[in-house]
């Protein structure tokens, strides 16, 4: 590829660099794509085996953002979305010794035992409650100041486990929950807030911001491959190492090693979307002091563990599937239930079940044999869904870095990408180091980084 004929590289072909690219080639620009495995994709990777279809990386994401619906409106003629079933919309949590239905409405909200009577009356209170005025407060103690222990116990924790793996009272609410965060800050309640932005008015796209737990038909592997596709493998690299990109005049010089060959390239924008560790031999340039900022940044480890059943005889899950507080003591963070969410994903009358174990608050887990963790999966299954009979399938997958944890760090993490980026120009620092870690936030940021470069 000739060097003045590429306008952007992008370095990581995940679902931020794939979306950033395709929005960029569709505006006509001239993009090269690198990237160090043999697959695009990142960690989306869906596997079909033995009649099952099950992914290796996220399960799941929410409609939760216009650019979203945007994007599969863009490729609405080559790939359907598939929501969440209307029957599994229910989130169990684990408490006592049994599954109890997170709470969907005032009315459940009063009747279930997950909350105490005294936190009950509580909530009632919140929309009277002065907003909190520390910028850095935690999840945890956010929570107990408006709602109270109960709440942080059994609806926060285990939420917290689900999405980050995380732990509340390490997790800061500004950064890793902006939308709650700000919920307080700017309407004075939780409960306040909601409700007037129900009210707001809405664009059309807006409307369609539904939500909405969310996957692709046949796994999410189809949304990936359909994004490399329209791309155009003429302008991925594959297999790449070395990589490392260096200031250049008024452009970026980018050397690498694909194959047998090293090649340079020139180039007057760059952007990143990798795992913050990497950032440093990438960009030797950089000022010591600021990319410190940026690495200092903790992932949890997860494990995933996939139990896969031709005739499913446990408990009938007509659920989205069961977290597991870390009140209750457990070996596990949760079991999500991906064939009652999804259409096809196995057998006629069989299920299939991701075991998701771990996280920051017990890491050394990730270092267990695969028959240790076999042991604590399908103890865990037996227990709380009613199952001792053998699984079909059985598959173990080990994350050392599977979820940021937005924690005190990352003020100054996002300071200091601010502060390269404007000493930089043309040197963008994307993906899931920064604006958030759900694919709507992947997708939400590509979009708009390719909006902005389309402008200029």
């Amino acid at each position: 590829m000739e060097q003045n004929k590429v306008d952007v590289i992008i370095i990581g072909a995940g679902l931020t660099g794939l979306t950033v690219a395709f929005y960029l080639q569709k505006a006509g620009k001239k993009v090269l794509l690198l990237e160090k495995s043999d697959r695009t994709g990142g960690v989306i990777h869906t596997i079909k085996e033995n009649g099952f279809i099950y992914e290796t990386g996220p399960n799941t994401g929410v409609v939760g953002t216009p650019e979203i619906v945007q994007l599969f409106d863009d490729l609405k003629d080559d790939i359907k979305l598939e929501v969440a079933n209307a029957k599994a919309k229910y989130r169990w949590i684990w408490k006592s010794g049994k599954w109890n239905a997170l709470p969907s409405g005032p009315i459940s909200a009063i009747a279930t035992p997950l909350f105490s009577l005294k936190d009950k009356f509580r909530i009632l209170a919140e929309p009277f409650r002065k907003p909190g005025n520390n910028p850095e407060e935690s999840v945890a103690d956010l929570v107990l100041r408006r709602m109270g222990r109960s709440y942080l116990d059994y609806a926060v924790d285990p939420f917290i486990s689900g999405v980050y793996a995380g732990d509340p009272y390490k997790l800061i609410t500004k950064y890793a929950l902006p939308k709650l965060y700000n919920l307080e800050q700017n309407y004075g309640s939780f409960i306040k807030g909601a409700a007037k932005k129900k009210k707001e008015p809405k664009t059309d796209i807006e409307k369609r911001v539904s939500r909405e737990v969310f996957s692709v038909y046949g796994g999410l592997k189809n949304l990936t491959d359909v994004l490399t596709s329209k791309i155009g493998h003429d302008h991925i690299i594959l297999n790449v190492s070395e990589t490392k990109v260096n200031p250049h005049e008024y452009a970026y010089r980018v050397k690498f090693v694909a194959g047998d060959k090293t090649q340079e390239i020139i180039t007057r924008k760059v952007i990143t979307t990798i795992e913050a560790d990497h950032l440093p031999s990438l960009l030797p340039f950089l000022p010591d002091n600021e990319i410190k900022q940026i690495t200092n940044l903790n992932y949890a480890k997860v494990v995933q563990l996939i139990a896969a059943y031709k005739n499913w005889k446990g408990k009938e899950l007509k659920a989205f599937g069961g977290l597991i507080p870390s009140k209750e003591k457990r070996d596990v963070l949760g079991i999500l239930f991906t064939s009652s969410l999804f259409e096809n994903r196995a057998p006629n009358g069989g299920t299939i079940l991701s075991v998701f174990m771990g996280g920051i608050n017990k890491p050394e887990i990730i270092e267990m044999t695969d028959d240790e963790i076999k042991k604590i999966a399908l103890k865990e299954i037996k227990e709380t869904l009613k199952t001792d009979q053998q699984a079909d399938l059985i598959k173990i997958f080990r994350y050392q870095k599977a979820i940021p944890q937005y924690e005190l760090s990352s003020g100054k993490r996002f300071a200091s990408i601010e502060k390269i980026e404007k000493q930089y120009p043309g040197l963008i620092l994307a993906g899931n180091i920064r604006d958030g870690i759900g694919m709507a936030d992947r997708i939400k940021q590509a979009k708009q980084i390719a909006e902005k470069i389309i402008k200029k």
